[in-house]
């Protein structure tokens, strides 16, 4: 019996995908952190249980969201995201089986970006742990690093999510700036050689991407997002450097 937790917010434009994947599971959960664009009632009608409870963070609003379900395996699931057919059996195959040891499972995430499914680049397999059994779990972390730790033995499972990662180009920058905030604000007067690394850094993290991890072979979509990739790099260090500058001024 498996229970399919989400979190969401505003996300009426891709929420469906994944509750017509998640048709599988026993019982779908969203939690919601005020959307107003219709992702409840979406949700609503897909038959998902739908509860209202406010943002706190990524970790604390999915451990609230897991601590919900009511069947004894929980799929852990983002509102990008949806479960391919082969997973679905596989999950259903596996759990079946289980040995009471097994607490969770891990399983490759593949993404679609630019049209294209994201093979290489350092974007696949991209394994994650999404599936465990009730009140094996904790989502721990903070930031933009929230992690489901598991008490007992990990399984891997082969086959993927989906994951529809960015809806374009703008939607990727936005994502770098917001995630290149938080990072400045996590690494506030550490103090301007951040900025120096951060070049080097930057030009690695292309030649990581597009060359060493075959990001080439993905095509155009290869090509922005090692150049993407360099540039957050770049962006969170000028960020921390900033601060350093207000840090002094104040």
């Amino acid at each position: 019996m498996i229970s399919v937790v989400v979190i969401t917010l505003n996300e009426a434009d891709r929420i469906l995908a994944l509750l017509k994947s998640a048709a599988f599971a026993d019982e779908v959960i969203v939690v919601d952190s005020g959307s107003t664009d219709g992702t409840r009632e979406l949700c609503g009608a897909g038959g998902a249980r739908v509860i209202t409870h406010p943002w706190q963070g990524f970790a604390k609003q999915k451990q609230y969201a897991m601590e919900l379900a009511s069947f004894e395996w929980i799929l852990n699931l983002d509102a990008d995201e949806r479960i391919s057919d082969p997973l679905a059996a596989e999950l259903r195959e596996m759990i079946r089986d289980a040995p009471p040891e097994v607490c969770g499972f891990s399983m490759p995430r593949l993404s679609r970006y630019l049209g294209t499914w994201i093979r290489h680049g350092g974007w696949y397999p991209d394994r994650k742990v999404r599936l465990v059994r009730k009140g094996c779990g904790q989502w721990k972390g903070g930031g933009l690093h929230e992690k489901l730790e598991v008490s007992g033995k990990i399984q891997s499972l082969s086959s993927p999510i989906l994951h529809e990662v960015y809806r374009n180009i703008s939607d990727q920058v936005a994502t770098i700036n917001r995630f290149s905030d938080v990072y400045a604000e996590e690494h506030a007067g550490a103090g301007a050689w951040f900025t120096a690394i951060g070049v080097f850094h930057a030009l690695g993290k292309f030649l990581e991407c597009y060359l060493w991890k075959l990001g080439a072979l993905d095509g155009t979509a290869g090509l922005v997002i090692a150049m993407n990739s360099a540039w957050y790099v770049f962006l969170k260090h000028a960020k921390v450097w900033e601060k350093g500058l207000n840090y002094k001024e104040s």
